[in-house]
């Protein structure tokens, strides 16, 4: 199958080609022969089959489009997780003047610690945007080669990327959540800063989650689009019989046919 994706356009041409020399053979064939009904309906298949692959591989693309809209959402969740952290470790833990604001900061620290701290996200992240699945097939052949490989391996990354760990982590643990709630009666302000906190890393979470997800579903069905290419090799076959019936056809005939 990657034979396939790696020498599309030649594979495209060769037939293209095979087609065009079996209809230069059949020119030998007078109109209305049945070699040219045959080379017909042999162009009704296989521009039918193409025609439906296609569909199915437009699907397949307009599917594939959400990973792309799911990644900027991933990274926009990741940003705002940062900044909202970053901007509560600036206001109020250097130092932190009171029990349930250290509470409070030490959570924001170890949950910025539980991303920042394992490099699969960022790493994920980063392959999920250089590396949609439609990457892996383009209409250049062996020319890109080396890009190809770097391809498979950063999608080799990504497909090793496992979102479970993340999931032992709760921004409201019981301790935080008590801290939360004192600071609502003493200092609102805070706690409310650090629910927005709270809410951004549940965010984030689960969008990596579902990117992750969007991004298995496609890679599992990756193969459709081999299938289009078969379908293309194939039309491209039979394209050149319709246009030698065509011109057969419309070829003066002599008085005596």
């Amino acid at each position: 199958m990657m034979f396939i994706a790696d020498n599309q356009l030649l594979l495209l041409i060769v037939f293209f080609l095979g087609g065009s020399a079996a209809t230069v053979l059949l020119f030998r064939k007078p109109a209305g022969a049945r070699a040219w009904k045959i080379a017909d309906l042999t162009w009704v298949l296989l521009g039918g089959f193409g025609a439906i692959t296609a569909l199915i591989a437009g699907i397949y693309t307009a599917d594939s489009s959400r990973i792309d809209r799911q990644i900027d959402i991933a990274f926009a969740a990741t940003t705002a997780f940062d900044r909202d952290a970053a901007r509560f470790r600036l206001r109020f833990c250097d130092p932190a003047y009171d029990s349930d604001i250290e509470t409070l900061c030490d959570k924001v620290e170890f949950l910025s610690a539980s991303t920042a701290g394992n490099a699969d996200l960022p790493l994920f992240l980063a392959v999920t945007r250089d590396v949609a699945p439609l990457q892996s097939l383009s209409f250049w052949g062996n020319a890109q080669t080396d890009d190809m490989a770097d391809l498979q391996g950063k999608r080799a990354q990504a497909d090793q990327f496992n979102p479970d760990p993340f999931l032992v982590f709760t921004a409201l643990d019981a301790p935080t959540q008590i801290a939360v709630d004192t600071l609502r009666r003493k200092v609102p302000t805070i706690a409310a800063d650090y629910l927005i906190i709270a809410r951004a890393y549940d965010e984030l979470i689960a969008q990596v989650r579902q990117l992750k997800q969007e991004w298995d579903i496609l890679q599992a069905n990756a193969h459709i689009l081999l299938f289009q290419i078969v379908a293309l090799c194939l039309v491209s076959f039979a394209a050149p019989f319709r246009l030698g019936k065509s011109i057969v056809e419309l070829r003066p005939r002599s008085p005596n046919s």
